[in-house]
């Protein structure tokens, strides 16, 4: 056999094993196609309200820029012709470009901000991508500056039409289509299409997992087991009722102080964000510095629990917990801590036991919560009644409000980063979601009780009630005015849930003379989940909490490194003295289960 004879055979072989996987590729493509169709049929239809904002809000759009077309002509004839005249501009610049084998940069690219989307040397480099790019961003801005030039609405109409125009902006970005992002194709090239066929059975697990909605998967699901790898300090449930389980902490060292603390997490997702991994865990730390801690792990609820309002969480669920944390320490008061929307319904319990002439709780510390809800901030959108009412519709039909749509909420505030990154690399680049145990506990959904729900969205959200007229529950008038004890409060710089101006705006309102307030860096999570070891996120302090929140940072003084070591020498402070370490099981209520309990484990359809 000669040279090009044996080169000819390997060439044969090679294209052999090429049209081998063609057909195999093949073969998955058609039974993956087959899943879909079913995993989409498998869409329930809910109310058309949680899809997208009222027809009056169209309206009242449209009215306002015809308003502006008749009064102001020559003003939308300026913004007009500056964009056709910008895209004319840049596209015979391509051509010219094109024809010297160059790309063609729009005009204003050098002082746009850095977008990570873009990131791929093509976009500037190669001529079809620029165009393609920079033909976005001159749309992107025509319509961002139509929406800021609108007159004559109510401003919150107008930050739901800057919403709405924003996500379809998001939305066309040419990063997001096969055919307009070179990092899909340039993969699809080096792995012969494979990328593509798996993150076509990347789309298809998501659409089959998620009852036939498009929700990429954050994090590897097989990656993390809830008191295996995650959420394992060691601790025991103690108590057990149909909202909640109390767990009890084991002790690490010989005494602790003698007021003992109780964690109230948020139901709206799950405790152990709290406690992802020993390196970062609040409540390995809080162990650590000899504090018998308790910490409540809610239900996760089903249709049984529809008629379940804040007053079955207040009673059934924060003065329970209280009472077994008091009755196992035999101290007569404890110290309390309530995370986002627990510590909204903390300041309620307050107000409660302040009504009832009770003082069960010696101090409060609140983690990014809001009371004063006068200023709704990105949650605008959502708060207004055409979103409510769908949702009070879709409560009364199924009794609960299914953590899908809590999840697509959270989701599309920062849809870049939590729909369209993540449905790129899954989908277009075929790669398995990345081992994150944050993006785990995230999607770790959890439903919410129907009036619970409208309780929490219409008095406390709508109509502002903890601030502004009082909260009208157990036949008492509550208000945040009743929270007299001392209290410490943690909010975080870029906070897109509880925005830190708002917190500050609550806190403020409190009775206590005695308040502490604290804006960390960082966000809603990792603002709180800032352990002193990994010396990243500094924190801001003022002994004035009063005024406005502007004036309050002004004044306020720097500090590197976490708030914990802070406030955990204020807690000690309100801790009383060391006493014998607590051992769980041993104060007249058995171990029921090891920690993280069995509440924690439930899981949601979504």
């Amino acid at each position: 056999m000669t040279e090009s004879d044996g080169d000819m055979q390997g060439e044969e072989q090679g294209m052999g094993e090429n049209l081998d996987r063609l057909n195999q590729n093949l073969v998955r493509v058609e039974e993956l196609s087959k899943r879909l169709v079913a995993a989409l049929s498998r869409r329930s239809s809910g109310d058309v309200g949680l899809e997208g904002p009222g027809h009056d809000l169209y309206l009242k759009a449209g009215m306002a820029y015809w308003q502006e077309a008749m009064t102001n002509p020559a003003r939308l004839m300026e913004h007009q012709v500056q964009y056709w005249s910008s895209t004319l501009t840049h596209f015979l610049e391509m051509q010219q470009s094109m024809s010297q084998g160059q790309a063609a940069a729009a005009q204003d690219e050098a002082d746009a901000p850095a977008d990570k989307r873009f990131a791929n040397p093509l976009w500037k480099t190669h001529p079809y991508f620029s165009f393609v790019k920079n033909q976005y961003l001159l749309g992107a801005k025509a319509i961002e500056e139509a929406v800021s030039r609108l007159e004559g609405l109510d401003p919150r109409d107008k930050a739901r039409v800057s919403f709405f125009a924003n996500q379809i902006i998001d939305l066309f970005s040419p990063t997001n289509y096969l055919a307009t992002n070179p990092d899909a194709l340039e993969r699809a090239v080096e792995t012969e299409g494979e990328s593509l066929v798996q993150g076509l059975e990347n789309m298809v697990r998501d659409i089959e997992s998620h009852q036939g909605e498009l929700l990429p998967t954050l994090a590897d699901p097989n990656a993390f087991e809830v008191g295996g790898n995650i959420a394992t300090t060691e601790g025991s449930v103690v108590f057990r009722n149909r909202l909640m389980e109390v767990i009890q902490y084991a002790p690490v060292t010989e005494t602790v102080h003698r007021t003992p603390l109780v964690i109230f997490p948020p139901w709206i997702n799950k405790f152990y964000i709290l406690d992802l991994k020993p390196q970062n865990s609040l409540i390995k730390w809080i162990v650590e510095q000899g504090f018998t801690l308790f910490v409540v792990s809610w239900k996760n609820p089903d249709a049984s629990f529809a008629d379940t309002g804040l007053e079955g969480y207040i009673e059934e669920g924060y003065l329970e917990a209280i009472r077994v944390a008091r009755e196992i320490t035999e101290e007569p008061q404890v110290n309390v801590i309530g995370y986002c929307i627990a510590g909204t319904t903390l300041a309620a319990t307050l107000s409660l036991l302040k009504k009832r002439k009770e003082k069960p709780i010696k101090s409060a510390t609140f983690f990014t919560t809001l009371t004063d809800f006068s200023d709704q901030g990105e949650f605008t959108v959502f708060l207004q009644d055409d979103f409510v009412d769908a949702i009070e519709r879709q409560v009364q039909a199924e009794g609960i409000l299914d953590s899908h749509y809590m999840s697509k909420t959270f989701s599309f505030l920062r849809a870049k980063d939590l729909v369209y990154g993540p449905a790129i690399r899954s989908y277009m680049m075929g790669e398995a979601p990345p081992a994150f145990d944050l993006l785990y506990w995230n999607g770790d959904s959890t439903n919410l009780p129907g009036k619970m729900a409208v309780q929490y969205l219409r008095g406390l959200c709508q109509a502002n009630a903890l601030c502004e007229g009082g909260f009208e529950m157990f036949g008492e008038t509550l208000s945040v005015r009743d929270v007299d004890i001392p209290v410490y409060a943690v909010a975080c710089e870029t906070d897109h849930i509880a925005a830190w101006k708002d917190s500050f705006r609550g806190i403020t309102q409190m009775g206590s003379r005695n308040k502490t307030f604290v804006l960390s860096e960082s966000g809603h999570i990792a603002g709180i989940v800032n352990p002193p070891s990994k010396k990243k996120y500094g924190h801001y302090t003022n002994p004035e909490v009063t005024g406005a929140p502007e004036e309050w940072l002004a004044a306020a003084e720097y500090h590197e490194g976490s708030w914990w070591p802070r406030w955990g020498e204020w807690l000690a402070s309100r801790s009383g003295r060391q006493v014998p370490a607590r051992i769980p099981g041993e104060a007249g209520y058995p171990v029921m289960a090891a920690a993280p309990g069995t509440y924690v484990l439930e899981k949601t359809n979504v």
